[in-house]
């Protein structure tokens, strides 16, 4: 029993140590990564209002926080949504916050997509309504929709380039 023991003890240092080494002189070549995988950190800036958007990757773990109806990333309350937002440390700035409905409805009727990262679905504003809710908007019509600030919904950050040099 001993000796079988110190056998396979043996047998696992070796295959480990062997693992750990390649002694093929020619390693196989690095696969290129492409720039649009690596994005980090993407804006759009919309020059003719002077606003700065965030746009970023939404994460499974986002888009299952609005499917659920809670708050992870860049999806959840309104709450949530206006203190994500107000926390924001993103592209080297940390003036984030929560657009107007009217900024909101300016970016998306614009013709064609100009977000790398979107999502089919409803993004806060920070626009209140009368009834206590929140409008939200709908990139895909651009049109503001009342939500109680309980519902999830996706988050979208801005920021006024004006003072930028």
């Amino acid at each position: 029993m001993k000796n079988t023991v110190i056998v396979l003890c043996t047998l696992l240092a070796t295959s480990l140590l062997m693992a750990g080494g390649d002694f093929s002189p020619n390693l196989s070549p690095v696969a290129d990564v492409s720039a649009k995988v690596c994005k980090e950190n993407s804006i759009y800036v919309e020059k003719d209002v002077q606003l700065m958007w965030q746009d970023q990757h939404y994460t499974e773990a986002e888009n299952g926080a609005f499917k659920r109806q809670k708050s992870i990333g860049k999806a959840g309350t309104y709450r949530h949504a206006a203190n994500y937002c107000q926390r924001l440390n993103y592209a080297g700035y940390g003036d984030w916050r929560l657009p107007t409905s009217d900024e909101l409805t300016h970016v998306h009727y614009k013709k064609g997509q100009v977000f790398t990262y979107f999502r089919d679905n409803d993004f806060w504003s920070s626009t209140p309504t009368v009834e206590g809710k929140y409008y939200v908007v709908f990139p895909t019509d651009a049109i503001r929709y009342a939500r109680s600030p309980r519902q999830s919904n996706f988050i979208r950050c801005v920021r006024c380039t004006a003072n930028d040099k």
